[in-house]
């Protein structure tokens, strides 16, 4: 019946001792991480990251919803700004075919002869910021430039050095609806960095 008895104590001291080396262990753990500056669980204590969102600084005013005129209703300059020769003539042909109302047609003047880098710059006066908005619909990726001091009610389309053609009838069209209702800034949304410890 001894025997028995002195292999229970035997167990018992094993699991003893494993439990206290594993305490030991645990806590030199628990140590190093706390002299290393580590909670030993960062990403579980970690506080949570806020998120700040702004609205977008716009670089210029930012664009309110407008009815557009028809075609019909806008007077076009059509000035060619690139090296490219016949740009002006054969654009504004195909303005015209579209109803527009083509005016003049020529090389830009100095202020934006080879000076225009994107595919058309529409300039205009503060009273025919809509017929611009009609006359960009025709060429993707143009730039409406509104002039406080132009009083007239007529549009320059300024053919760029990225013009390669105008848009499809189907394009513009939906071009025409984005001009009329252009979205609000798209909001900015920034992490801060967490320091360092």
């Amino acid at each position: 019946m001894r025997k028995p008895r002195k292999r229970g104590r035997i167990v018992a001291a094993l699991l003893a001792s494993v439990v206290v080396l594993g305490l030991f262990g645990w806590g030199a753990l628990q140590l190093f991480h706390v002299f290393n500056g580590d909670d030993g669980d960062t990403k579980a204590n970690a506080a949570p990251q806020s998120h700040t969102c702004a609205a977008a600084a716009p670089t210029s005013p930012a664009l309110k919803p407008m009815a557009l005129p028809q075609p019909a209703g806008v007077t076009m300059n059509v000035y060619n700004a690139t090296p490219r020769g016949g740009l002006a003539k054969s654009t504004a042909d195909e303005l015209a075919k579209r109803g527009f109302k083509v005016s003049k047609f020529g090389n830009a003047p100095a202020p934006y002869d080879k000076k225009v880098t994107q595919t058309a710059l529409i300039v205009a006066g503060p009273a025919a910021e809509a017929a611009a908005r009609e006359a960009g619909t025709q060429v993707a990726g143009s730039t409406v430039k509104i002039d406080p001091t132009r009083k007239d009610k007529s549009v320059d389309l300024m053919i760029g050095s990225a013009f390669h053609t105008l848009a499809t009838p189907a394009d513009a069209a939906k071009a025409r609806v984005t001009a009329a209702n252009p979205p609000p800034p798209k909001a900015v949304c920034t992490t801060p960095t967490p320091s360092a410890r």
